[in-house]
Protein backbone atom coordinates (compact mmCIF):
# COMPACT_ATOMS: atom_id res chain seq x y z
CA UNK A 1 0.00 0.00 0.00
CA UNK A 2 1.06 3.57 -0.61
CA UNK A 3 -1.10 5.24 2.03
CA UNK A 4 -3.45 4.21 4.82
CA UNK A 5 -5.61 6.69 6.73
CA UNK A 6 -6.77 6.19 10.31
CA UNK A 7 -9.76 8.27 11.42
CA UNK A 8 -9.16 9.08 15.09
CA UNK A 9 -6.05 9.38 17.23
CA UNK A 10 -6.97 7.73 20.52
CA UNK A 11 -5.49 4.42 21.65
CA UNK A 12 -7.37 2.24 19.14
CA UNK A 13 -6.44 4.50 16.23
CA UNK A 14 -2.82 4.77 17.30
CA UNK A 15 -2.49 0.99 17.55
CA UNK A 16 -4.09 0.56 14.13
CA UNK A 17 -1.55 3.06 12.77
CA UNK A 18 1.28 1.10 14.39
CA UNK A 19 0.13 -2.10 12.67
CA UNK A 20 -0.42 -0.41 9.31
CA UNK A 21 3.07 1.09 9.41
CA UNK A 22 4.43 -2.40 8.66
CA UNK A 23 2.37 -2.68 5.48
CA UNK A 24 2.26 0.72 3.80
CA UNK A 25 4.56 3.55 2.73
CA UNK A 26 2.64 6.17 4.72
CA UNK A 27 0.07 6.21 7.51
CA UNK A 28 -1.90 9.38 8.17
CA UNK A 29 -3.81 9.73 11.43
CA UNK A 30 -6.63 12.21 10.91
CA UNK A 31 -7.66 13.66 14.28
CA UNK A 32 -9.62 16.85 15.13
CA UNK A 33 -7.40 17.69 18.13
CA UNK A 34 -3.78 18.77 17.83
CA UNK A 35 -2.30 15.90 19.82
CA UNK A 36 1.27 16.96 19.09
CA UNK A 37 0.74 19.89 21.46
CA UNK A 38 0.55 17.45 24.37
CA UNK A 39 -3.23 17.19 24.58
CA UNK A 40 -5.46 14.15 24.33
CA UNK A 41 -8.12 13.29 21.81
CA UNK A 42 -11.21 15.11 23.00
CA UNK A 43 -13.92 12.86 21.59
CA UNK A 44 -14.24 10.71 24.71
CA UNK A 45 -15.29 12.55 27.89
CA UNK A 46 -14.51 9.45 30.00
CA UNK A 47 -10.75 9.75 29.47
CA UNK A 48 -10.24 11.33 32.88
CA UNK A 49 -11.90 8.33 34.54
CA UNK A 50 -9.84 5.49 36.00
CA UNK A 51 -8.98 2.98 33.26
CA UNK A 52 -7.67 -0.53 33.65
CA UNK A 53 -5.18 -2.16 31.31
CA UNK A 54 -5.76 -5.88 31.67
CA UNK A 55 -2.84 -8.30 31.64
CA UNK A 56 -3.34 -9.24 27.98
CA UNK A 57 -3.46 -5.58 27.00
CA UNK A 58 -0.10 -4.97 28.66
CA UNK A 59 1.34 -8.00 26.84
CA UNK A 60 0.09 -6.73 23.49
CA UNK A 61 1.50 -3.23 24.05
CA UNK A 62 4.91 -4.76 24.77
CA UNK A 63 4.55 -6.72 21.54
CA UNK A 64 3.90 -3.65 19.40
CA UNK A 65 6.22 -1.33 21.31
CA UNK A 66 9.13 -3.39 22.71
CA UNK A 67 10.13 -2.22 26.18
CA UNK A 68 6.85 -0.34 26.65
CA UNK A 69 6.24 -1.55 30.21
CA UNK A 70 9.77 -0.64 31.27
CA UNK A 71 9.31 2.81 29.78
CA UNK A 72 6.04 3.39 31.64
CA UNK A 73 7.56 2.32 34.96
CA UNK A 74 10.64 4.49 34.40
CA UNK A 75 8.35 7.48 33.86
CA UNK A 76 6.37 6.92 37.06
CA UNK A 77 3.79 4.19 36.47
CA UNK A 78 3.55 1.26 38.88
CA UNK A 79 3.77 -2.40 37.87
CA UNK A 80 1.69 -4.74 40.01
CA UNK A 81 1.89 -8.51 40.20
CA UNK A 82 1.03 -11.22 42.72
CA UNK A 83 -0.46 -9.85 45.94
CA UNK A 84 -0.01 -6.25 44.75
CA UNK A 85 -3.01 -6.86 42.47
CA UNK A 86 -6.08 -7.54 44.62
CA UNK A 87 -9.52 -8.57 43.37
CA UNK A 88 -12.39 -8.79 45.86
CA UNK A 89 -15.82 -10.36 45.39
CA UNK A 90 -18.49 -9.34 47.92
CA UNK A 91 -15.64 -8.11 50.11
CA UNK A 92 -13.75 -11.43 49.98
CA UNK A 93 -10.19 -11.29 48.63
CA UNK A 94 -9.56 -13.72 45.80
CA UNK A 95 -6.35 -15.81 45.82
CA UNK A 96 -3.52 -14.06 43.99
CA UNK A 97 -2.73 -15.25 40.46
CA UNK A 98 0.85 -15.73 39.33
CA UNK A 99 1.86 -14.31 35.97
CA UNK A 100 -0.73 -11.52 35.98
CA UNK A 101 0.94 -8.12 35.64
CA UNK A 102 -1.04 -4.89 35.57
CA UNK A 103 0.11 -1.31 35.05
CA UNK A 104 -0.98 1.42 37.43
CA UNK A 105 -1.30 4.62 35.37
CA UNK A 106 -3.90 7.13 34.24
CA UNK A 107 -5.44 6.93 30.78
CA UNK A 108 -3.81 10.20 29.56
CA UNK A 109 -0.39 8.99 30.76
CA UNK A 110 -0.77 5.68 28.94
CA UNK A 111 -2.23 7.29 25.82
CA UNK A 112 0.54 9.88 25.61
CA UNK A 113 3.16 7.11 25.69
CA UNK A 114 1.38 5.11 22.97
CA UNK A 115 1.12 8.27 20.86
CA UNK A 116 4.78 9.16 21.31
CA UNK A 117 5.96 5.69 20.28
CA UNK A 118 3.58 5.63 17.30
CA UNK A 119 4.53 9.06 15.98
CA UNK A 120 8.23 8.21 16.27
CA UNK A 121 7.71 5.78 13.39
CA UNK A 122 9.12 7.45 10.26
CA UNK A 123 6.12 6.68 8.04
CA UNK A 124 3.36 7.68 10.50
CA UNK A 125 2.08 11.27 10.48
CA UNK A 126 -0.62 13.16 12.33
CA UNK A 127 -2.88 15.55 10.42
CA UNK A 128 -5.30 17.82 12.24
CA UNK A 129 -8.72 17.67 10.61
CA UNK A 130 -12.21 16.25 10.87
CA UNK A 131 -13.34 13.49 8.53
CA UNK A 132 -16.50 14.42 6.65
CA UNK A 133 -17.04 11.47 4.31
CA UNK A 134 -15.48 8.54 2.51
CA UNK A 135 -14.54 8.58 -1.15
CA UNK A 136 -15.50 5.50 -3.14
CA UNK A 137 -14.20 4.01 -6.36
CA UNK A 138 -16.50 1.22 -7.47
CA UNK A 139 -16.75 -1.32 -4.66
CA UNK A 140 -13.94 0.02 -2.50
CA UNK A 141 -13.00 3.04 -0.43
CA UNK A 142 -10.23 5.04 -2.05
CA UNK A 143 -9.96 8.09 0.18
CA UNK A 144 -11.33 10.44 2.82
CA UNK A 145 -12.89 13.88 2.56
CA UNK A 146 -12.02 16.12 5.51
CA UNK A 147 -12.01 19.72 6.66
CA UNK A 148 -10.20 21.81 9.28
CA UNK A 149 -11.32 20.64 12.70
CA UNK A 150 -13.10 23.90 13.58
CA UNK A 151 -15.03 24.18 10.28
CA UNK A 152 -18.71 23.34 9.98
CA UNK A 153 -19.84 20.91 7.25
CA UNK A 154 -20.54 22.46 3.88
CA UNK A 155 -18.32 25.53 4.29
CA UNK A 156 -16.33 24.64 1.19
CA UNK A 157 -13.03 24.23 3.03
CA UNK A 158 -12.85 20.50 2.47
CA UNK A 159 -9.82 18.61 1.24
CA UNK A 160 -9.23 15.01 0.19
CA UNK A 161 -6.74 12.28 1.07
CA UNK A 162 -6.23 9.33 -1.27
CA UNK A 163 -5.93 6.01 0.55
CA UNK A 164 -5.50 2.33 -0.18
CA UNK A 165 -6.98 1.50 3.22
CA UNK A 166 -9.07 3.44 5.77
CA UNK A 167 -9.64 2.53 9.42
CA UNK A 168 -12.57 3.95 11.39
CA UNK A 169 -11.38 4.69 14.93
CA UNK A 170 -13.93 7.43 15.60
CA UNK A 171 -15.42 5.74 18.66
CA UNK A 172 -19.01 5.26 19.80
CA UNK A 173 -20.19 8.29 17.84
CA UNK A 174 -18.68 7.02 14.59
CA UNK A 175 -20.41 8.36 11.48
CA UNK A 176 -19.36 5.39 9.36
CA UNK A 177 -22.90 4.00 9.12
CA UNK A 178 -24.23 7.29 7.75
CA UNK A 179 -21.44 7.48 5.18
CA UNK A 180 -22.04 3.92 4.05
CA UNK A 181 -25.78 4.54 3.59
CA UNK A 182 -25.04 7.69 1.62
CA UNK A 183 -23.03 5.55 -0.81
CA UNK A 184 -25.74 2.81 -1.00
CA UNK A 185 -24.03 0.38 1.39
CA UNK A 186 -25.77 -1.08 4.42
CA UNK A 187 -24.51 -0.02 7.86
CA UNK A 188 -23.49 -2.70 10.32
CA UNK A 189 -26.41 -3.90 12.50
CA UNK A 190 -26.20 -2.37 15.97
CA UNK A 191 -26.80 -4.37 19.17
CA UNK A 192 -27.56 -2.49 22.39
CA UNK A 193 -27.89 -3.35 26.05
CA UNK A 194 -29.10 -0.54 28.28
CA UNK A 195 -27.35 -0.77 31.66
CA UNK A 196 -27.67 2.76 33.16
CA UNK A 197 -24.26 2.73 34.85
CA UNK A 198 -22.77 5.68 36.67
CA UNK A 199 -19.21 5.91 37.90
CA UNK A 200 -16.99 8.63 39.28
CA UNK A 201 -13.24 9.07 39.69
CA UNK A 202 -11.31 11.04 42.30
CA UNK A 203 -7.58 11.46 42.82
CA UNK A 204 -5.79 11.34 46.18
CA UNK A 205 -2.25 12.07 47.31
CA UNK A 206 -0.31 8.82 47.76
CA UNK A 207 2.10 8.54 50.68
CA UNK A 208 3.56 5.46 52.37
CA UNK A 209 0.19 3.86 53.13
CA UNK A 210 -0.46 0.58 51.29
CA UNK A 211 3.14 0.24 50.06
CA UNK A 212 2.52 -3.24 48.65
CA UNK A 213 -0.72 -2.42 46.80
CA UNK A 214 -0.87 -1.31 43.17
CA UNK A 215 -4.46 -2.24 42.26
CA UNK A 216 -7.46 -3.16 44.40
CA UNK A 217 -10.78 -3.95 42.72
CA UNK A 218 -14.05 -4.65 44.52
CA UNK A 219 -17.17 -6.04 42.83
CA UNK A 220 -20.45 -7.52 44.03
CA UNK A 221 -20.94 -11.22 43.37
CA UNK A 222 -23.24 -14.18 43.89
CA UNK A 223 -23.23 -13.94 47.70
CA UNK A 224 -25.03 -10.56 47.46
CA UNK A 225 -26.95 -11.39 44.28
CA UNK A 226 -24.67 -8.83 42.57
CA UNK A 227 -26.02 -5.93 44.65
CA UNK A 228 -23.94 -3.40 46.68
CA UNK A 229 -25.30 -4.69 50.00
CA UNK A 230 -22.14 -6.33 51.35
CA UNK A 231 -19.61 -3.93 49.85
CA UNK A 232 -19.54 -0.88 47.59
CA UNK A 233 -18.17 -1.59 44.10
CA UNK A 234 -15.05 0.36 43.24
CA UNK A 235 -11.33 0.25 42.56
CA UNK A 236 -8.13 2.08 43.29
CA UNK A 237 -4.88 2.22 41.37
CA UNK A 238 -1.49 3.62 42.28
CA UNK A 239 -0.67 5.97 39.39
CA UNK A 240 2.08 8.34 38.36
CA UNK A 241 2.99 11.48 40.37
CA UNK A 242 2.45 9.74 43.73
CA UNK A 243 -1.32 9.61 43.44
CA UNK A 244 -4.14 7.19 43.97
CA UNK A 245 -6.89 7.11 41.36
CA UNK A 246 -10.14 5.84 42.86
CA UNK A 247 -13.32 4.97 40.98
CA UNK A 248 -16.73 4.11 42.47
CA UNK A 249 -19.58 2.71 40.43
CA UNK A 250 -23.29 2.08 40.74
CA UNK A 251 -26.30 1.31 38.60
CA UNK A 252 -29.52 3.27 38.19
CA UNK A 253 -30.39 5.20 41.38
CA UNK A 254 -27.11 4.11 43.06
CA UNK A 255 -24.88 6.13 40.71
CA UNK A 256 -22.22 8.23 42.51
CA UNK A 257 -22.34 12.01 42.26
CA UNK A 258 -19.91 14.92 42.56
CA UNK A 259 -20.01 15.42 46.33
CA UNK A 260 -16.56 14.81 47.83
CA UNK A 261 -17.86 13.94 51.30
CA UNK A 262 -20.35 11.49 49.82
CA UNK A 263 -17.57 9.94 47.76
CA UNK A 264 -15.42 9.37 50.86
CA UNK A 265 -18.42 7.94 52.72
CA UNK A 266 -18.92 5.36 49.96
CA UNK A 267 -15.20 4.51 49.99
CA UNK A 268 -15.53 3.73 53.72
CA UNK A 269 -18.18 1.13 52.85
CA UNK A 270 -15.79 -0.57 50.43
CA UNK A 271 -12.87 -2.96 50.97
CA UNK A 272 -9.93 -2.21 53.26
CA UNK A 273 -7.56 -0.54 50.74
CA UNK A 274 -10.20 2.00 49.72
CA UNK A 275 -11.10 2.64 53.35
CA UNK A 276 -7.42 3.26 54.09
CA UNK A 277 -7.17 5.90 51.37
CA UNK A 278 -10.47 7.51 52.36
CA UNK A 279 -9.33 7.88 55.97
CA UNK A 280 -5.73 8.99 55.44
CA UNK A 281 -5.19 10.65 52.06
CA UNK A 282 -6.11 14.19 50.94
CA UNK A 283 -8.20 14.45 47.78
CA UNK A 284 -6.61 16.27 44.85
CA UNK A 285 -9.10 18.12 42.66
CA UNK A 286 -12.78 17.34 42.18
CA UNK A 287 -14.86 14.19 41.87
CA UNK A 288 -15.60 13.58 38.18
CA UNK A 289 -18.77 11.56 37.47
CA UNK A 290 -19.72 9.91 34.17
CA UNK A 291 -22.92 8.26 32.96
CA UNK A 292 -22.66 5.20 30.69
CA UNK A 293 -26.16 4.45 29.44
CA UNK A 294 -25.70 1.41 27.24
CA UNK A 295 -23.26 -1.12 25.85
CA UNK A 296 -23.27 -1.39 22.09
CA UNK A 297 -21.60 -3.28 19.27
CA UNK A 298 -21.69 -3.10 15.50
CA UNK A 299 -21.93 -6.55 13.92
CA UNK A 300 -19.98 -6.21 10.67
CA UNK A 301 -19.90 -9.97 10.04
CA UNK A 302 -23.70 -9.99 9.69
CA UNK A 303 -23.47 -7.91 6.51
CA UNK A 304 -23.76 -9.57 3.10
CA UNK A 305 -21.54 -7.03 1.38
CA UNK A 306 -19.01 -4.46 2.48
CA UNK A 307 -16.70 -2.12 0.59
CA UNK A 308 -13.04 -3.00 0.22
CA UNK A 309 -10.28 -0.91 1.76
CA UNK A 310 -12.16 -0.28 5.01
CA UNK A 311 -12.04 -1.56 8.59
CA UNK A 312 -13.14 -0.40 12.04
CA UNK A 313 -11.52 -0.71 15.47
CA UNK A 314 -12.11 0.18 19.11
CA UNK A 315 -15.40 1.66 20.25
CA UNK A 316 -16.43 2.04 16.61
CA UNK A 317 -16.96 -1.73 16.78
CA UNK A 318 -17.84 -2.39 20.41
CA UNK A 319 -18.18 -0.37 23.60
CA UNK A 320 -18.95 -2.56 26.62
CA UNK A 321 -19.56 -1.81 30.29
CA UNK A 322 -16.36 -0.04 31.39
CA UNK A 323 -16.33 -1.48 34.92
CA UNK A 324 -14.88 -4.70 33.46
CA UNK A 325 -11.88 -2.78 32.07
CA UNK A 326 -11.97 -4.43 28.64
CA UNK A 327 -11.86 -1.38 26.34
CA UNK A 328 -8.13 -0.74 26.09
CA UNK A 329 -7.32 -4.43 25.88
CA UNK A 330 -9.92 -4.93 23.14
CA UNK A 331 -8.16 -2.22 21.14
CA UNK A 332 -4.80 -3.98 21.45
CA UNK A 333 -6.26 -7.32 20.38
CA UNK A 334 -8.07 -5.78 17.42
CA UNK A 335 -4.76 -4.30 16.30
CA UNK A 336 -3.27 -7.78 16.40
CA UNK A 337 -6.27 -9.09 14.43
CA UNK A 338 -5.67 -6.43 11.78
CA UNK A 339 -2.01 -7.42 11.64
CA UNK A 340 -2.89 -11.10 11.20
CA UNK A 341 -5.30 -10.21 8.40
CA UNK A 342 -2.72 -8.18 6.50
CA UNK A 343 0.10 -10.67 7.11
CA UNK A 344 -2.11 -13.40 5.63
CA UNK A 345 -1.73 -11.68 2.27
CA UNK A 346 -5.22 -10.19 1.99
CA UNK A 347 -5.61 -7.49 -0.64
CA UNK A 348 -6.19 -4.11 1.02
CA UNK A 349 -8.64 -3.26 -1.76
CA UNK A 350 -10.90 -6.24 -1.01
CA UNK A 351 -13.49 -6.40 1.75
CA UNK A 352 -11.66 -7.09 5.03
CA UNK A 353 -13.76 -10.10 6.03
CA UNK A 354 -10.72 -11.88 7.47
CA UNK A 355 -10.13 -8.99 9.85
CA UNK A 356 -13.77 -8.69 10.85
CA UNK A 357 -14.03 -12.41 11.61
CA UNK A 358 -10.94 -12.24 13.82
CA UNK A 359 -12.20 -9.08 15.52
CA UNK A 360 -15.64 -10.64 15.98
CA UNK A 361 -14.19 -13.59 17.91
CA UNK A 362 -12.50 -11.16 20.33
CA UNK A 363 -15.56 -8.94 20.69
CA UNK A 364 -17.86 -11.94 21.20
CA UNK A 365 -15.78 -13.06 24.19
CA UNK A 366 -15.80 -9.61 25.79
CA UNK A 367 -19.49 -9.04 25.03
CA UNK A 368 -20.47 -12.42 26.50
CA UNK A 369 -18.54 -11.82 29.71
CA UNK A 370 -19.86 -8.28 30.21
CA UNK A 371 -23.49 -8.77 29.24
CA UNK A 372 -23.90 -11.98 31.24
CA UNK A 373 -22.84 -10.03 34.33
CA UNK A 374 -24.93 -6.97 33.43
CA UNK A 375 -28.09 -9.03 32.96
CA UNK A 376 -27.81 -10.09 36.61
CA UNK A 377 -28.88 -6.55 37.54
CA UNK A 378 -32.64 -6.36 38.16
CA UNK A 379 -33.07 -3.12 36.18
CA UNK A 380 -31.39 -4.60 33.06
CA UNK A 381 -34.22 -6.28 31.20
CA UNK A 382 -32.55 -7.87 28.20
CA UNK A 383 -32.47 -8.94 25.48
CA UNK A 384 -31.35 -12.24 27.01
CA UNK A 385 -29.16 -14.42 24.78
CA UNK A 386 -29.96 -18.07 24.16
CA UNK A 387 -28.88 -20.20 27.09
CA UNK A 388 -28.53 -17.23 29.43
CA UNK A 389 -29.97 -18.95 32.51
CA UNK A 390 -27.52 -21.86 32.24
CA UNK A 391 -24.60 -19.53 31.51
CA UNK A 392 -25.51 -17.38 34.50
CA UNK A 393 -25.89 -20.41 36.79
CA UNK A 394 -22.49 -21.80 35.79
CA UNK A 395 -20.92 -18.37 36.11
CA UNK A 396 -22.31 -17.93 39.62
CA UNK A 397 -20.90 -21.28 40.72
CA UNK A 398 -17.48 -20.62 39.23
CA UNK A 399 -17.34 -17.15 40.80
CA UNK A 400 -18.24 -18.54 44.21
CA UNK A 401 -15.61 -21.29 43.91
CA UNK A 402 -12.96 -18.87 42.66
CA UNK A 403 -12.88 -16.91 45.92
CA UNK A 404 -11.63 -20.05 47.68
CA UNK A 405 -9.74 -22.21 45.22
CA UNK A 406 -6.55 -20.89 43.55
CA UNK A 407 -6.85 -23.18 40.52
CA UNK A 408 -10.44 -22.15 39.77
CA UNK A 409 -9.52 -18.53 40.38
CA UNK A 410 -6.58 -18.72 37.97
CA UNK A 411 -8.84 -20.06 35.21
CA UNK A 412 -11.47 -17.41 36.02
CA UNK A 413 -9.02 -14.50 36.12
CA UNK A 414 -7.35 -15.59 32.88
CA UNK A 415 -10.72 -15.02 31.23
CA UNK A 416 -11.22 -11.69 33.04
CA UNK A 417 -7.78 -10.56 31.81
CA UNK A 418 -8.61 -11.74 28.27
CA UNK A 419 -5.73 -14.22 28.32
CA UNK A 420 -8.21 -17.08 27.73
CA UNK A 421 -11.59 -17.45 26.01
CA UNK A 422 -14.71 -17.81 28.21
CA UNK A 423 -15.30 -21.30 26.82
CA UNK A 424 -12.26 -22.49 28.80
CA UNK A 425 -14.45 -22.15 31.90
CA UNK A 426 -16.69 -24.96 30.65
CA UNK A 427 -13.97 -27.64 30.79
CA UNK A 428 -15.41 -30.66 32.68
CA UNK A 429 -12.39 -30.96 35.01
CA UNK A 430 -12.75 -27.31 36.06
CA UNK A 431 -16.50 -27.61 36.61
CA UNK A 432 -16.03 -30.75 38.72
CA UNK A 433 -13.39 -29.02 40.80
CA UNK A 434 -15.68 -26.03 41.31
CA UNK A 435 -18.50 -28.33 42.42
CA UNK A 436 -16.18 -30.00 44.94
CA UNK A 437 -15.07 -26.61 46.28
CA UNK A 438 -18.68 -25.44 46.66
CA UNK A 439 -19.56 -28.53 48.68
CA UNK A 440 -16.94 -27.50 51.20
CA UNK A 441 -17.98 -23.86 50.94
CA UNK A 442 -21.50 -24.65 52.08
CA UNK A 443 -20.07 -26.23 55.21
CA UNK A 444 -17.59 -23.38 55.90
CA UNK A 445 -18.72 -20.07 54.36
CA UNK A 446 -15.86 -17.59 53.80
CA UNK A 447 -15.53 -14.59 56.07
CA UNK A 448 -15.97 -11.21 54.40
CA UNK A 449 -12.83 -9.12 54.13
CA UNK A 450 -14.87 -5.98 54.89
Amino acid sequence: MQRAVVLGGSVAGLLAARVLSDHTDEVVILEPDNLQQGGIAGGAPHRQQLHALLAMGRTQLDRWFPGFTRELVADGARLGTGQAVQFYVDGILRPSVTGVEMIGATRPFLENHVRRRTLLLPNVHLRVGRARDLIFSGSRVCGVRFSPADDSPGTGNEDELDADFVVDAMGRSSRLGTWLQRADWDPAPLSRLRIDLGYATATFHRGDELPDTVIAHSAPGPFSDYQPTLCEPGALTAVEDNRWAVVLAGYSHHRPGRDADGFRARMRRCVAPLREVANNCPMVGDVRPFHFRESQRRNFTRLDRFPGGLAAVGDSVASVNPIYGQGLTLATLQASALSAHLRAGASPHAAAWGYFRRSDAIVNAAWQLATTADLAQPHVTGPYPRGYRLTRWVGDKLTAASVIDPLVNTAFMNVVHMRAHPRTLTRPALLLRAAHVLTGLRRNPPASAT
